[in-house]
């Protein structure tokens, strides 16, 4: 699923900010780890990691900018920085 998230700048309107385009480290998550308390997707400050009704959390690339605050947050550690092309 591919969302758009959008900021304002001024006189120009509106464009789509591509947050994923600076990022070094991502976050990979381990499945086994993950407890599924979602709180890796409430703290991602830009929306990249979605969950569903039976709560399998995912990581969204396209707009991920690598910060880490998911693996800093994760109870469980279920969330490792790697560097970016590892």
């Amino acid at each position: 699923m591919s969302r758009n998230f959008v900021t304002p700048i001024g006189d120009e309107g509106i464009y789509t900010l591509d947050t994923g385009s600076w990022r070094t480290f991502k976050p990979i998550m381990n499945k086994d780890k993950c407890i599924e308390c979602g709180i890796c997707m409430s703290y991602c400050p830009v929306g990249s990691i979605t969950g569903n009704e039976q709560k399998i959390y995912t990581i969204g690339y396209e707009f991920c900018k690598g910060c880490g605050i998911c693996a800093y947050e994760c109870p469980s550690q279920a969330i490792n920085m790697a560097k970016e092309g590892d």
